[in-house]
């Protein structure tokens, strides 16, 4: 059946076959054929577009248009005949890693944004009930690249400002790093948003 939803959408001139995309997309409705990414079935594609920022050409875009209804289902049931074990959920956004989230994502927008660093959002049981009406990115301030991180929350703030942001760190020194980014990002977009830190400390 056809309906009108989000779906992804290949530029077969600029994909060059890297297969990037294909381990991004959860549902494996991505595969390479003939030297080229293909979308094995509209069914398979929820339309969230995990695979767009491992594009590396621009070849993946995500788009509205009639295409037939995604199936968690028969979803399910391919990557089982693939040997996969399924477990279905339904994150209020994906991704949720900060590197690899659309800036022009429109879950951004408008919204009580929680960042937190990897660490706090494994320790701190109180962010599962936080995140189930909120958005959520998280990252490592001392392992991953801070001026990327700077840059990307910039584009962010610039293009679908949040209303407010929820920073979760660890009492550590390198999560200090954290509140940190943001500011810097929110100065260089000339935007100002509420923030509101929450520190989490090991008893």
């Amino acid at each position: 059946m056809k309906v009108r939803r989000r779906i992804i959408e290949i530029d077969k001139e600029l994909c060059d076959g890297c297969g990037m995309c294909v381990p991004a997309c959860a549902e494996g409705a991505i595969q390479i054929i003939d030297g080229k990414a293909e979308l094995v079935s509209e069914k398979y594609c929820d339309g969230l577009g995990a695979c767009v920022g491992e594009c590396p050409k621009g070849a993946i875009k995500v788009v509205e248009k009639e295409a037939e209804d995604f199936d968690p289902e028969a979803v399910a049931e391919y990557l089982k005949q693939k040997g996969k074990e399924i477990i279905q959920v339904r994150p209020r956004n994906w991704p949720v890693q900060i590197r690899l989230v659309p800036p022009n994502a429109p879950f951004l927008k408008d919204t009580e944004l929680i960042v937190t660093a990897d660490c706090a959002s494994l320790v701190y049981p109180e962010i599962r009930e936080m995140i189930k009406e909120r958005p959520v990115l998280m990252g490592c301030p001392k392992f991953d690249n801070r001026e990327e991180y700077v840059r990307k929350f910039e584009e962010i703030f610039r293009r679908n400002p949040p209303k407010k942001i929820i920073c979760i760190q660890m009492e550590v020194p390198c999560c200090s790093g954290l509140p940190m980014i943001i500011r810097k990002a929110m100065e260089l977009s000339g935007k100002e948003i509420p923030m509101e830190e929450k520190v989490v400390y090991i008893l």
